[in-house]
């Protein structure tokens, strides 16, 4: 997502208008987002008034174009212009760095205008300013910027996609929102809102970046072997997935790798489990998760502390399970380089380590 451009306020939002005798030329917004002249108004009339306060910010003269723009709201309370009224004095607060305060101009617009020509103007001023919050740019108190402005982002660009669902500027919304929860390590909700924007922006042009911060937002939220490995799963489906549609991505980001990664934990969780049966004293329980890790994870490190625990376990065993059960003095001479290692078979139920009790 691109960030905010480094270019002045004044910039980003105004333009250059042509330059005329005040009351002779209407000011209007342009296509190109830029204030610019059109037909001569009378300059007593609530258009010409308005006009002014359109050319003062148009010539940078932004203390003035908000006290006019101030002024005509005052005196036209129910005119047909009062949003680019309210649009002209919010501009002209945010060209005065006075962010916070022109949301609550930009808000009146697009809440209580959502027909107005400049309804969509005003969504566009807003996520410029969510872009600046979520960047860390703070509040103003006292003169100072020294308020956290980081919630006002997350509401805003919440907001701009509920108002303009589908738009480009929802699209960009979207990303930055997920941008925002990635980079604050709030990964649990980076999984989600990068799920929402690939399922509705597949085609955008941030949907790569999007799948590779899913991933790594899903690796984010695994904390331990003993914890909860739903997120090291998805990221599995999420990196065999890219690795089908975008194989130079997956190469590039080391798709195999973070697989292997993924297995090795996964496998350390399996570990956990069986050292658990084992500990409650299940030791059917036990051999059949260090079968499970068997055949699901053999050339796992995990594998290796499965079997010296299967020492302890083995004589516990009754005749039909080890009659099932792979050779485990084999599979241990294995380990230490001595012969290759035997087959070890699937267990007939592999969603379940037992019939039995199940682990916290």
């Amino acid at each position: 997502m691109p960030g905010v451009v480094g270019r002045s306020v004044p910039a980003i939002l105004l333009g250059v208008a042509a330059t005329v005798a005040v009351g002779q030329e209407q000011y209007i917004l342009s296509e190109q987002d830029t204030w610019q002249g059109s037909e001569s108004v009378d300059p007593a009339s609530p258009e010409g008034r308005l006009a002014v306060a359109r050319r003062a910010l148009a010539e940078e003269d932004y203390e003035r174009a908000e006290h006019l723009a101030a002024a005509w709201i005052e005196r036209n309370e129910h005119h047909p212009l009062l949003p680019e009224a309210y649009l002209i004095r919010a501009d002209a607060l945010v060209a005065q760095d006075s962010f916070y305060q022109a949301l609550f101009d930009y808000e009146f617009v697009v809440r209580a205008f959502p027909g107005s020509e400049v309804f969509v103007t005003a969504l566009q001023r807003e996520f410029q300013i969510a872009q600046r919050f979520a960047a860390g740019q703070k509040r103003k108190l006292w003169g100072m910027r020294i308020i956290d402005a980081s919630d006002e982002a997350e509401e805003l660009l919440i907001r701009i996609q509920e108002r303009l669902p589908g738009s480009r500027l929802a699209e960009q919304a979207a990303i930055e929102l997920a941008d925002f929860y990635f980079t604050r390590r709030q990964m649990d909700l980076a999984v989600e809102m990068y799920s929402i924007f690939i399922e509705n922006y597949s085609d955008s042009r941030w949907i790569s970046k999007a799948r590779r911060r899913l991933i790594y937002a899903h690796l984010a939220t695994f904390k331990g072997p003993e914890f909860d490995i739903a997120g090291l799963r998805e990221a599995r489906a999420r990196l065999n997935e890219l690795k089908a549609m975008e194989p130079a991505t997956a190469r590039r980001v080391g798709a195999d790798g973070l697989l292997s990664r993924i297995d090795e934990s996964d496998a350390r969780k399996l570990l956990g489990i069986a050292r658990w049966y084992n500990q409650t004293d299940d030791p059917i329980a036990a051999e059949m998760t260090v079968r499970r890790l068997l055949s699901q994870y053999p050339r796992s490190l995990a594998v290796n502390e499965a079997l010296r625990m299967m020492g302890d376990i083995i004589g516990r065993l009754p005749p039909s399970v080890l009659a099932e059960a792979p050779d485990y003095d084999a599979l241990r001479a294995a380990m230490l380089g001595q012969v290759e290692p035997p087959q070890a078979e699937q267990p007939a139920n592999s969603s379940e380590a037992s019939p039995g009790s199940q682990p916290p």
